[in-house]
């Protein structure tokens, strides 16, 4: 596409204010071929010239070669790269030459498995003993023994290993038994909760190969992150080979950053980040590029779409009709269709969550738009790589939300352009993660002493615990799943810690719509609630807590609505200390109770707040890992003799390090929370804590406490830097906060961080 015009023509519009706050171009990247060591068979050979490949990429050829040697590999690259020759030809080669080697493919997403699979179609239909197959939940009954039996090529996910091959693993014996390989695409996506669940279900795998004589290569995939040898070990246990250099070819990109325009300085709001985005959109369709606009979450998906149609359809219905929305809660059967559609070109826009950011393949398109930074800059890049899959050029644009990392992006791109990409987290000893899955292991193979060359010291701490539960038997020398547990890997859900999920359910027609995770449920259909399905509103009629139901209809109003909550943190624990800047940080674990009281309405075009309205749902009570920090004494004299709001500054500290910790960590916004008090109950002083927002924790707060002073300098930016007089969504003010963000004291939480860190 021709960037520059369509810049120029954006800067001509009667709603263009300068917007655009950064524009980079970031110069394409010239071809590193590398060199193999063995030569390829000629059918590997023949169906690589016949999709065009004549050499081989420096990264392809280097994990080749060290997978030949017998290396666990880790390819480390940027989006489009050609990752997936990295473990497609290895495979192929020895499984050629070895008929009875077997091999498993992993993708975090059946979308991504039906698209790999094609992508293997022609290197494996040369070589006529090889079958490759796609095991996955849509997978017909009737098929499934067939391919127990005869698949080489396994493609699966996550969900089925762990609920229909591991616990099953006597009807996959041969299989197991035989297994070279296990590749790990798209692997950065392991982490947190998802991640802490796969790296258990990993060492589960390999603990039952290893029952059966078999000791399988990893090859695992990633984007570009900074701890990538670190993340590959504690997914699977095992030491890595690490590639990061990439010989692939790219073209060329601009990079616009896009900050929409003030409405009130004083008061910090800035004009409506969804518009803005979708006014872009519109602009690209009119002008015929394919573009994908991608949004946080599902409600920001339907209303965005919603935008966009209707600016379209004043002036432009044939592109209103080319448009869809996208995320990977719709039904199976409304994913493949979309997908195919975007493929072959009858789609011209998809407004889609990040479940379309991996490398699924849905043709050439010219630009992305990424409507409020998506929380870590790999999963920026990984949209960003989304456009410009071919030579051409191509534009992806960062239109900011009015909070405050994202603000602070806007002030300091080097921050997003010139820093290290973040670490993936993970934590694979959280007990209410390890130990569900103690029980499939259990159930799968007695456990024994032994297994901590799986699961590490800590399980046996869980398996104690598990016995005191009546959950394992103990059989000298091992530990038997309870007759009580008849199928434990059913009751373990992977995406999610806690196994109650709730289900959408149209009153009228009984047709289920969605299913989701309990915390979601709470926070986003609760009696009253407007939920977002396709485009369509639907009001939360009724909430059944026994049976997990939620009944809505269909309606049209001009609003939606989000919760208010009140949280409470009480200290279980302190497992460190240190001084840190003028006061001390603690690390350790704590109580986390939220209670849903309430929600407001708010207007869909203009975002405003239209009315609030009381409701109370049972309290969530978790216990998870935090860090606190204490107030300098010098400084709480300084601020109570003037009589200046402690619990407004505290609260305004609060939430900035909160916003801008997902800069430091590999984490979402949603993935951490925190509490602000003047005296906490289990201390008597003023202190502000963050928190994991998962039981057990995820590794976040440990970042955290590793890195406090760089996340105090970020904070004390934050607020500094910010024009509003009292504290604005792009500082101080959070749109989860609870209390309504009351108080606030944007003068005394700069005041308190300038203390903290210089004294």
């Amino acid at each position: 596409m021709d960037v520059d015009a369509f810049i120029n023509h954006v800067r001509n519009t009667e709603w263009y204010e300068d917007q655009i706050v950064h524009w980079q171009r970031i110069p394409g990247r010239e071809r590193v071929e590398g060199k193999l060591r063995s030569p390829l068979s000629s059918n590997t050979i023949r169906a690589l010239e016949e999709d065009g490949i004549n050499s081989l990429f420096y990264h392809q050829a280097e994990a080749i070669n060290l997978l030949a040697s017998g290396k666990n590999v880790m390819v480390a690259t940027s989006a489009s790269s050609g990752k997936t020759l990295c473990y497609n030809i290895p495979v192929v080669e020895t499984l050629s030459k070895n008929r009875l080697a077997r091999a498993m493919y992993i993708f975090p997403t059946k979308a991504l498995s039906q698209d790999q699979g094609r992508n293997l179609e022609n290197m494996v239909s040369k070589h006529r003993s090889l079958r490759h197959d796609i095991f996955d939940g849509d997978t017909p009954i009737i098929e499934r023994s067939d391919i127990r039996r005869n698949s080489r090529i396994l493609i699966t996910n996550p969900d089925m290993l762990h609920l229909g091959i591991l616990p099953n693993h006597k009807s996959w014996y041969a299989f197991l038994r035989d297994l070279e390989y296990v590749v790990i695409d798209e692997a950065h996506v392991y982490r947190g909760v998802f991640g802490s669940h796969v790296s258990n279900l990993l060492r589960r795998l390999r603990r039952i190969c290893a029952r059966l004589g078999a000791k399988p290569r990893f090859v695992l995939c990633s984007a570009t992150i900074a701890n990538p040898r670190e993340h590959a070990t504690n997914l699977t246990g095992l030491d890595f080979e690490v590639i990061e250099i990439d010989g692939s070819p790219s073209s060329g990109k601009d990079f616009v950053f896009w900050n929409p325009p003030p409405v009130d300085i004083s008061e910090g709001s800035r004009r409506s980040t969804n518009g803005e985005s979708a006014r872009l959109t519109a602009e690209l369709l009119r002008k015929r590029v394919r573009t994908m606009t991608f949004v946080r979450g599902r409600r920001q998906a339907e209303l965005v779409h919603l935008y966009v149609k209707e600016n379209l359809s004043r002036s432009d219905s044939v592109a209103a009709g080319r448009l869809a929305p996208y995320r990977g809660s719709y039904l199976p059967e409304d994913r493949r269709r979309i997908e195919k559609d975007l493929f072959d070109g009858n789609l011209l826009g998809l407004i889609t969550t990040n479940a379309m950011e991996l490398g699924i393949d849905v043709g050439d398109l010219d630009a992305t738009i990424i409507t409020g930074f998506p929380g870590t800059r790999a999963s920026t890049w990984q949209q960003a790589g989304r456009s410009g899959r071919g030579n051409q050029d191509s534009l992806s644009m960062l239109i900011a939300s009015d909070n405050p990392l994202d603000q602070y992006l806007m002030r300091h791109p080097d921050s997003f352009f010139g820093m290290n990409h973040e670490c993936a987290r993970i934590s694979p000893t959280n007990p209410y993660i390890q130990k569900p899955h103690l029980l499939c292991a259990a159930y799968e193979f007695p456990l024994s002493m032994d297994d901590t060359e799986f699961f590490g010291a800590d399980m046996l701490w869980n398996v104690d615990e598990l016995v005191e539960d009546a959950l394992l038997k103990v059989h000298e020398p091992n530990w038997f799943i309870s007759p009580e547990v008849p199928y434990p890997a059913e009751e373990v859900k992977i995406r999610s810690i806690g196994n109650r999920t709730y289900t959408l359910v149209h009153e009228d027609s009984g047709v289920v719509l969605e299913t989701i995770d309990e915390m979601g449920a709470f926070l986003q259909m609760h009696p009253g609630g407007i939920y977002l399905h396709q485009g369509e509103s639907h009001l939360i009629t009724e909430v059944d807590l026994q049976s997990c139901t939620v009944y809505c209809r269909e309606v049209k109003v001009p609003y939606y609505t989000e919760v208010r909550d009140i949280t409470e943190t009480r200290i279980l624990g302190e497992y460190k200390s240190r001084k840190a800047g003028n006061t001390t940080v603690y690390l350790g674990e704590v109580n986390v109770s939220t209670e849903v009281v309430g929600f407001r309405r708010r207007d869909k075009f203009t975002e405003a707040i239209l009315n609030e309205e009381y409701v109370r749902l049972p309290i969530l009570s978790y216990d998870t890992i935090a860090i606190w920090f204490d107030v300098p004494d010098g400084t709480l004299k300084y601020i109570r003799s003037r009589k200046l709001d402690l619990s407004g500054g505290l609260h305004a500290v609060e939430h900035a390090a909160i916003s801008v910790l997902p800069l430091l960590a590999m984490c979402d916004r949603n993935d951490i929370g925190g509490i602000s008090t003047p005296v906490h109950p289990d201390t008597g002083k003023p202190q502000v804590f963050i928190h994991d927002g998962q039981p057990g924790g995820i590794g976040l707060a440990e970042l955290g406490y590793d890195q406090i002073e760089e996340l105090w300098n970020i904070t004390l930016k934050v607020i500094q830097e910010c024009n509003c007089e009292d504290g604005c969504p792009g500082c101080i003010q959070s749109p989860k906060c609870g209390s309504n963000n009351m108080p606030l004291d944007k003068e005394v939480a700069g005041t308190i961080l300038q203390e903290i860190i210089t004294g």
